[in-house]
């Protein structure tokens, strides 16, 4: 089963992007949770 390249890339960067934000979500989590006194 071939797949489209095309529509996976596209897929891929917006899942890449995604991922990006949610681990920048989880550091700034992380991060409050360590500064708060």
């Amino acid at each position: 089963m071939a797949l489209d390249p095309n529509p996976q890339n596209g897929q891929k960067k917006l899942l890449l992007v995604l991922g990006a934000m949610l681990a920048i979500t989880v550091i700034i989590g992380i991060i409050a949770s360590i500064a708060s006194p």
